[in-house]
């Protein structure tokens, strides 16, 4: 820690006259890897995500589509206290709706153009639903913390900017469930890879 402090330091004493210094710009890890799931095509869209990471939660502004029928992305995840617009850029009209314990809302049917926000203030997973489509359904996944990804088709996820320690790391996933309990120790300026393994 103390190396990575001094090496901070020496740069940002280098740099300082440009004015673009992120203090976590040299004094953080990142993690990488795979889920590994037991039916291949659920590998894809599962929210790896890290727990007990200390310091500050930075909420996100993200947007969730609806073109098609369809929720796009199918999967999103943001830290507590993010705001989701949810805009509808189809061609018909639309309502999200969702019962989910984390969070329980309806926005009502809404027009093509048009676009409502939603704040989600507890850690959870959230099914969007539409009453006006009941074959769309889609995910909002907040966590405690903006250290999480959706991983890609393939499984492969990359989490950046982790501060330094050892944490348990776990993932959702519409379908499965992670098997036992998995931890990651990040270091500054290194690269953590890890494989979690999810089943029914």
């Amino acid at each position: 820690m103390l190396k990575c402090k001094s090496k901070f330091i020496k740069t940002a004493l280098l740099m300082a006259s440009f004015g673009f210094i992120s203090s976590n710009a040299f004094c953080a890890g990142t993690v990488t890897g795979k889920v590994d799931a037991s039916i291949p095509k659920y590998a894809g869209d599962a929210v790896v995500y890290l727990l007990g990471v200390k310091g500050p939660v930075v909420p996100a502004h993200a947007v969730v589509d609806q073109k098609s029928l369809v929720f796009v992305p199918h999967v999103t995840t943001v830290p507590v206290g993010s705001t989701v617009d949810f805009k509808n850029n189809d061609k018909v009209n639309h309502n999200i709706f969702s019962a989910s314990a984390a969070k329980k809302f309806n926005l009502g049917t809404y027009n093509p153009g048009m676009s409502k926000p939603v704040t989600f203030d507890k850690p959870g997973a959230v099914n969007l639903l539409c009453n006006v489509h009941s074959e769309m359904s889609g995910w909002v996944v907040i966590t405690e913390n903006q250290y999480a990804a959706v991983t890609e088709h393939d499984g492969k996820f990359t989490i950046k900017n982790v501060p330094a320690g050892t944490y348990e790391i776990s993932a959702w996933s519409e379908k499965l469930k992670p098997q036992g309990k998995t931890t990651v120790t990040v270091v500054d300026g290194q690269v953590a890879t890890i494989t979690l393994k999810l089943a029914k």
